[in-house]
């Protein structure tokens, strides 16, 4: 036995005061709404076909299953299901995401509103995040919106929906900011929403900074993941993101709920993970099915509980807002 390991939590007492605050705030803000929380599996049968997540598999006897990314797959079967709005509090796991700002465990809010458009979810995830704010020292009060196309041009000069492969990979290779090596442009090889991911995530995001919330929208199409592409412009994806100080805390979609679509972006994210000989994951059937039966029109949001405490209360360390990491 190691009677030196060091079995104190790493959050202080103030900062779990802190976090049973936000709890309650965020569970009273959607109780005025009327929003039903619920509250779905960790450990699921599928997971994600997402090249940019390593999901996290846990074996029992011969059967196989995996711990959870994000709620999502399982809050839209209940939407389908007719829930009506609905939201969750809960953990989520990813492989390989450890540092400062990032835990393999971590808390997620998420929610759906029926009949929403981006507009109004972008207003209410904003509204959600200034008022988890409040418990901390950086009460934020405002927020500004750019599109993702302004946002790269503004920072780098670059058209994101017009700038070929090639040059997105010239960019990486020539900037120190990327961490850009041969390694890594062999892995992404061809692969388009890669390179721009890349360099949303080592030089856009980061500029993000003046102190308040900046939302990003209008992806470009190839970055939709699960959102509705512009009815009136295709080139364009109803997905938002927002932002404190160059951290992420929410991603949001006014949500794709056609089946077939769905599939075969499903099927190209397996493609893609081949290419970089990533594991193959198998798609949620229950999912296809589940948008097959007709899912309402609706939004959806997530939110992450630890960020939106260390960037407005000012914590270097992502785990300084946690009881204990994962690790711990």
């Amino acid at each position: 036995m190691d009677s030196q390991a060091d079995w104190r939590p790493t959050a202080d007492h103030h900062t779990l005061q802190r976090r049973a605050a936000m709890l309650a705030a965020a569970r009273e803000f959607f109780g005025q709404l009327n929003v039903m929380e619920v509250d779905t599996p960790l450990l699921c049968a599928s997971s994600v076909t997402d090249p940019h997540i390593e999901s996290i598999a846990v074996t029992q006897g011969t059967a196989a299953y995996w711990l959870r990314t994000s709620p999502e797959y399982h809050m839209k079967r209940l939407l389908a299901a007719g829930s009506g709005d609905i939201f969750q509090i809960g953990k989520a796991f990813r492989a390989g995401e450890t540092g400062n700002r990032h835990q393999p465990e971590f808390t997620m809010i998420e929610w759906y509103r029926h009949d929403f458009g981006l507009e109004q979810m972008i207003a209410e995830t904003c509204q959600l995040i200034m008022s988890l704010s409040a418990h901390c020292e950086s009460s934020i009060q405002d927020y500004e919106r750019i599109s993702y196309r302004d946002v790269f041009f503004n920072t780098i000069k670059l058209d994101p929906f017009n700038a070929s492969t090639a040059e997105l990979k010239s960019f990486c290779l020539a900037s120190k900011q990327t961490g850009c090596d041969e390694a890594l442009a062999k892995s992404l090889g061809s692969y388009r929403s890669g390179w721009l991911d890349l360099i949303a995530g080592t030089v856009i995001y980061p500029a993000l900074s003046d102190g308040k919330l900046w939302v990003i929208d209008n992806y470009p199409a190839d970055q939709a993941m699960l959102a509705r592409l512009d009815p009136e412009d295709s080139a364009i994806a109803e997905r938002f993101e927002v932002f404190l100080n160059g951290l992420e805390l929410a991603n949001g979609f006014h949500e794709l709920n056609d089946a077939k679509e769905q599939y075969q972006r499903f099927d190209t994210d397996r493609r893609h993970r081949k290419t970089a000989n990533l594991p193959d994951m198998t798609i949620d059937s229950r999912l296809i099915s589940a948008l097959e039966s007709g899912m309402p029109d609706c939004s959806g949001v997530a939110v992450g509980l630890d960020r939106v405490m260390m960037a407005a209360g000012n914590y270097t360390r992502i785990s300084e807002t946690m009881s204990f990491p994962p690790t711990g």
